[in-house]
């Protein structure tokens, strides 16, 4: 373990790294002031975030290099990340090998082809696309206009050797470098125009090809005109795929990233010429400690370290303000050659399309976190760290974890999910509307939601008609309240006065830090970041959370909706959802005219002369 470093710290900026035992770089940061910055780490473990914790215990010396200012550690602090990969600094890593369309430009003939994996330098890439099909089809069509080959090397010199082009030649979607049919500066037109449409500038190659089959109109020239006429079209329906997101003059990049407390999703969507010409997709593994803004930080720095394919563009556009953003700007700028401004759109189109960027992290996240708790390995191993880690007396095979959710102390729900063999299965989950309890008490609805739950399996169990259908006739392996020690003592306590407290094990997760507390023990239980046993709690915590939300905002607007248009004769419930989702709301029902009422062809005149007079008098 280190020690305090005797020497004196400088207060002036610069980057600081830790060293293990060997001598392996374990951790780089960045520091305003590297005397505080460092002295933060030298407190008692206890004060300190279990990942920073774990890496001061890891580290065996401490290092720093002074710089002038700010921007020189932001830049000192990327360079040594990239060279040495500290283990306890955040990784990032693509959620999948997304297929590029690439350019052998290094090759006598550049050939267009479909690629995964990684870049070759000298090469020029487009994308990624989400289907390989996507790039095909997109290619199959240029290849009219900008007929470059595509054919392997080896299939290149067979034909030249042969001195017989392909069919590919013979539809006119290779110009025939093979057989001499196009010269070197004709054939690096087409590669030339071809990058400048994949880079974004369709409507310059559409006016080019448009002036040329005019002018060839023109001298009449008409089998030249003929053929720029299918390569227009052929372009064409390229760019009605890509579909216009802003100015014909804008580039951008649009960074989007939805985190947990493992992992965070980043979605990179890159516009050129207000088109979306390819995006990113990237897992990032949070191993160290750090805020949302902090995150971003980094995640800006891993996703422009190398040279992007479609370069820095003079704006990008963040779902959250990064750290040191005008440090992070200027080490962009310092990148691109050029000014760089980095911001989080406030209003309009670009703040809607950052949405949509956010939308596809949230499901790439899930898909993760739903791939990784399917593996049977990782499931299995769960089970048995969490067995370990609680001290059961075997691996938990049925987890219930229970939440409550309201507004105010109204619309009182509780949630009861359940998770078996470390899967969800949702047939088992339960919904409790809270019945007795005023006001907002979450220990008392807590409470009753466990009571109800577990004398319902006292009942049931003492039964003894096996054929009927047993609501809650399995007990868990463990039952999990999200919160903390109080929410364990609540749900100690009812255990104890249904005689459960020897059969059934409980355990509290609070979400704060991620703590788990067991009756057993005064002290929480520190369960490591990177187990799978945490994130299995985490996970089963979560869906109660969702499902008890999502059940309480339903009710709520039944509630609303109910208020608003109760006693209006012949307006049933269906009617009633209809008339609601018709308007957006109940608030649109109500701001509706007569007209607007009278329109739906689906409800009855009178009916919604009904609605109207209810609303309105």
């Amino acid at each position: 373990m280190i020690t305090k470093p005797t020497g004196t710290i400088p207060d002036k900026p610069g980057s600081y790294q830790f060293r293990d035992a060997h001598s392996r770089i374990i951790y780089v940061g960045k520091a305003k002031n590297l005397r505080a910055r460092l002295a933060s780490y030298f407190v008692s473990p206890e004060q300190l975030h279990p990942r920073v914790a774990a890496m001061v215990e890891t580290a065996a010396s401490v290092e720093w290099i002074e710089v002038r200012n700010e921007l020189e550690a932001v830049m000192l602090e990327y360079s040594l990340i990239k060279e040495h990969r500290p283990r306890f600094n955040i990784r990032m890593r693509d959620d999948k090998s997304y297929p590029f369309l690439a350019l052998s430009m290094e090759d006598e003939w550049p050939r267009a082809y479909v690629m995964r994996g990684r870049r070759r330098k000298g090469n020029r890439y487009f994308g990624p696309y989400a289907h390989a099909w996507a790039i095909r089809e997109t290619l199959d069509l240029l290849l009219r206009s900008f007929p470059v080959r595509t054919c392997s090397p080896s299939k290149y010199r067979q034909h030249e050797r042969l001195e017989r082009p392909c069919l590919l030649f013979h539809i006119e979607k290779c110009s025939g470098p093979c057989v001499g049919a196009v010269t070197k500066d004709a054939y690096r037109e087409h590669v030339e125009q071809l990058i400048r449409f994949l880079n974004g500038n369709g409507e310059e190659v559409r006016s080019r090809l448009e002036r040329e089959m005019t002018e060839a109109s023109s001298n009449q020239d008409y089998e030249r005109a003929a053929v720029l006429r299918d390569r227009l079209g052929a372009v064409a329906k390229v760019l009605e795929k890509q579909q216009m997101v802003a100015g014909s003059d804008e580039d951008f990049d649009l960074v989007g990233v939805v985190e947990d407390e493992l992992q965070a999703a980043v979605q990179l969507f890159h516009v050129r010429h207000g088109r979306v010409v390819g995006r990113n997709a990237h897992i990032v593994d949070k191993v160290e400690d750090t805020t949302t803004a902090g995150l971003m930080e980094r995640v800006i720095e891993g996703l422009y370290e190398d040279d992007p394919a479609l370069g820095i563009p003079p704006l990008i556009l963040t779902s959250d303000e990064p750290s040191q953003v005008a440090e992070l700007a200027a080490w962009l700028s310092s990148r691109a050659g050029r000014v760089v401004e980095v911001r989080v759109p406030s209003r309009g189109a670009k703040r809607d399309l950052l949405q949509t960027v956010k939308v596809n992290a949230k499901e790439d996240l899930q898909r993760t976190r739903l791939k990784r708790s399917s593996d049977h390995n990782a499931r299995s191993k769960s089970l048995l760290e969490l067995r370990d880690a609680l001290e059961l007396p075997y691996a938990p095979l049925r987890i219930e974890c229970f939440d409550m959710a309201h507004l105010q102390g109204t619309d009182y729900v509780g949630s009861m999910v359940v998770l078996e063999d470390g899967l969800p299965n949702r047939r088992e989950y339960r919904r409790f509307k809270v019945k007795n309890v005023p006001g907002n008490d979450d220990y008392a609805a807590m409470q009753e939601v466990l009571t109800r739950r577990f004398s319902a399996y006292v009942a049931e169990r003492e039964e003894v008609n096996d054929n009927k259908r047993r609501k809650f006739g399995y007990p868990p392996q463990l039952l999990l309240v999200d919160g903390g020690k109080g929410q364990l003592n609540v749900a100690v306590q009812v255990l104890e006065e249904l005689g459960l407290e020897s059969e059934i094990p409980v355990a509290a997760l609070a979400k704060e830090f991620e703590e788990v507390f067991v009756p057993t023990k005064s002290e929480s239980i520190r369960i490591p970041r990177s187990s799978e046993a945490l994130y299995m709690l985490q996970v089963v915590r979560d869906e109660a959370h969702r499902f008890a939300n999502t059940f309480h905002r339903e009710l709520r607007q039944k509630r609303m909706t109910r208020g608003a248009l109760d006693g209006i004769e012949g307006l049933g419930e269906r009617r009633r959802k209809r008339l609601v989702e018709s308007f957006g709301g109940v608030r649109g029902v109500k701001a509706a005219s007569l007209e607007d009422l009278l329109a739906l062809t689906w409800l009855p005149e009178d009916i919604a002369r009904a609605v109207y007079e209810h609303l309105h008098h």
